[in-house]
C-alpha cells in the first residue's frame, strides 16, 4: 500500500484562522485538511494519516490536550504544534511535557508556521521509519520457535554459548546451531546487531 501524503491537519474553531493557515500552507504546496472541533477530528481518524497537526489549545468541545491524548490512544502519533490566542504558561508546559513539537501564540508569523511544519514533517518521516523497522523486527521475532526465543534472550543478556548450553541443558554444538539459526532469521551477523534489534523491538 502506498504511503499517504504528508498533510497538515488544522484544528481551530475559527474559520478565519483555518482559512488563513490553509492558504499559507497551500501556497508552498503543502496539503491541508481542516476541522472546526475535536470531535470532527475523532470522527475522521485514519490510521494512514501522515504529516502533522496544528491544534488550537482551546476548542469549543474539548481541550486540545485532551484531543491529543485521544489521538495517541487511537494510535495516531502525528507531531503536534499547539496554537493559542491566550498566553497560558501552565498549558504550554503541559503541552511540551506531553511531547508537543511547539506551542505558538496567536497572532503568529507565517514563517514560524512554515518552519514548524517542515520540522514536523521531518519528525513524522523519522517516526514512520522507526515504526517500520520495529514492525519488520517484530515479524522476524515471530518466526522464532520458543526454544530459539529463549536462546535469543540469553544471548541478549550477554551469556556465552557455554553458559547458555548449561542453562538450557543442551550440548554446545546444539546451542551453536540454534544461535546460527537465530542470527539468520533475525538477519544479523553479530551479537551486537542482534541486541540492537531486540532493544528496538522493545522501543528502547
Amino acid at each position: 500500500m502506498p504511503e499517504a501524503q504528508q498533510t497538515v491537519f488544522i484544528v481551530d474553531d475559527r474559520e478565519v484562522i483555518r482559512d488563513s493557515l490553509r492558504y499559507l500552507l497551500n501556497s508552498v504546496e503543502i496539503a491541508t485538511e481542516t476541522f472546526g472541533c475535536g470531535q470532527a477530528v475523532l470522527d475522521a481518524i485514519d490510521l494512514q494519516w501522515r504529516g502533522c497537526m496544528i491544534l488550537d489549545i482551546r476548542l469549543p468541545d474539548m481541550n486540545g490536550l485532551d484531543l491529543a491524548r485521544k489521538l495517541r490512544e487511537r494510535e495516531i502519533a502525528l507531531p503536534i504544534i499547539f496554537i493559542t490566542a491566550h498566553a497560558d504558561v501552565p498549558l504550554a508546559v503541559e503541552a511540551m511535557r506531553q511531547g508537543a513539537l511547539d506551542f505558538i501564540e496567536k497572532p503568529f508569523r507565517d514563517q514560524d508556521i512554515l518552519d514548524r511544519a517542515y520540522q514536523a514533517f521531518e519528525l513524522d518521516t523519522l517516526q514512520q521509519r522507526t515504526r517500520r523497522e520495529r514492525n519488520d523486527i517484530g515479524e522476524r521475532l515471530e518466526q522464532l520457535t520458543p526454544r530459539e526465543r529463549d536462546l535469543l534472550e540469553l544471548i541478549v543478556a550477554g551469556m556465552t554459548n557455554k553458559a547458555i548450553a548449561i542453562r538450557l541443558h543442551l550440548s554446545l554444538r546444539t546451542v551453536e546451531h540454534y544461535r546460527a539459526t537465530v542470527m539468520k532469521k533475525m538477519d544479523v551477523r553479530t551479537a551486537v546487531e542482534l541486541v540492537q534489534q531486540f532493544e528496538r523491538a522493545r522501543g528502547q
